[in-house]
């Protein structure tokens, strides 16, 4: 079940936050994520908040849970009974995850646990990725000359699964936005399939890497070179891909940008 109780309020049964961090700048922190970080017991976070956010958080009361592709992972059943098991000490939790615990980032998973063990939680939303980085890298992901709608995919689905849920050859025909998470390493795969499907092949593409960090870094081709430019500049996860006319807009408008540097092609 879900509330809007405070943190100071919780009762002796203990409150798990689901609490997004936003794309990492701690600027862009929610004042109720931050307050809920001071006021937490333990705060169980992915590796996805940023390296300043984290540093707000007093190591005695963090725990990395966090999951990398291809490399050091904590289960999904051990985070979920971990929430379980510090709510029932009456801890204050707040379950800390990168842009928002509901777009891509397994909130949804771990609120039905949270529920079907009879914990109480609150969903804190963060300002998601999917639309905070293709921004400060100079690209709307709507524009009314170039796309009025925008549709958000992952790039990582569940290993598990014997098929693909993604319409890549549906998605084509859209002729809107599209945002790609967690999807730098299957970037071939999609890219192909884009192209396939009757994607033009010079349709501008952009991969914003680790956005809002203080090392954030921008790469554009076309959807005919992005792996050649993914490759070359060794663009890697965490990075967002904006495929579209809307990625083009960079160009102009990166030269004045405060975090942008200039608009030529290559990462930055």
């Amino acid at each position: 079940m879900s509330g809007s109780t405070d943190a100071t309020d919780a009762d002796d049964a203990g409150v798990v936050y689901l609490v997004g961090s936003g794309p990492g700048d701690p600027d862009l922190l929610t004042v109720k994520a931050r307050r809920l970080l001071e006021d937490a017991d333990v705060v169980l976070h992915d590796k996805l908040p940023g390296p300043e956010i984290l540093g707000l958080i007093p190591e005695a009361k963090r725990e990395d849970v966090g999951k990398r592709a291809g490399g050091d992972r904590t289960s999904q059943e051990y985070t979920n009974d971990r929430l379980v098991e510090l709510a029932r000490e009456g801890k204050i939790v707040v379950r800390l995850k990168g842009g928002d615990p509901f777009v891509f980032g397994r909130g949804g998973e771990e609120a039905e646990h949270l529920a079907a063990h009879d914990v109480t939680f609150e969903v804190v939303p963060g300002v998601t990725s999917a639309v905070a980085g293709p921004a400060v890298a100079g690209i709307p992901v709507t524009h009314r000359d170039h796309a009025s709608s925008v549709t958000f995919v992952t790039g990582h689905e569940d290993p598990t699964k014997e098929e693909s849920a993604v319409d890549w050859h549906a998605l084509a025909a859209t002729g809107g936005t599209l945002v790609v998470l967690m999807g730098v390493g299957k970037l071939p795969e999609y890219t192909a399939e884009l192209r396939a499907a009757g994607m033009a092949a010079d349709t501008p593409v952009a991969l914003v890497e680790r956005a809002t960090w203080p090392d954030q870094r921008v790469a554009t081709g076309t959807l005919a070179d992005i792996v050649e430019v993914r490759d070359r500049e060794d663009i890697s996860p965490p990075a967002i891909t904006v495929v579209g006319d809307v990625a083009a807009t960079r160009e102009t408008l990166a030269a004045f940008m405060r975090n942008g540097v200039d608009g030529e092609g290559g990462a930055e």
